[in-house]
């Protein structure tokens, strides 16, 4: 599970160095693409397999399915971690997410997010503001 967020610099070569805490659970490899709300998602194999069978039985005639099958596996690398943790964010994805010299790496339970910092500490600030407006709208029941 990863759990938490780091702040980090991208190199001029566009490499990346995942945090000591989320590397374990990266040994047999992942997968970095496109994201949602502006970031990128990082996926350990494991799960990239059992999301990429979710995204493989979706119906073929749902425009929205092919759509976000397209965006997700179409821009899809694998995750090569060098033996300090680094690894290459394609440009086209660095593009996509608009991401400069400092990124912040979060965890969000089943994947990491790789955000611009900027874009990442507006993006919490919306939430938040959301949530503080309509604390009822999720209902977790514990």
């Amino acid at each position: 599970m990863f759990i938490g967020h780091y702040y980090h610099s991208i190199e001029a070569k566009g490499r990346l160095a995942i945090p000591v805490s989320f590397r374990e659970e990266l040994t047999s490899g992942g997968v970095v693409t496109w994201g949602l709300d502006g970031c990128l998602f990082l996926f350990p194999n494991s799960y990239w397999q059992k999301f990429s069978e979710k995204l493989a039985s979706l119906s073929l005639t749902n425009q929205t399915a092919r759509n976000l099958t397209r965006l997700l596996v179409q821009s899809a690398s694998e995750l090569d971690l060098d033996s300090q943790g680094r690894t290459l964010i394609p440009e086209h994805l660095r593009k996509q997410a608009n991401l400069k010299k400092q990124v912040v790496v979060a965890g969000s339970l089943n994947r990491i997010e790789i955000w611009d910092q900027e874009t990442y500490h507006a993006h919490l600030e919306l939430i938040a503001q959301t949530i503080n407006q309509s604390p009822d709208l999720i209902n977790l029941d514990l």
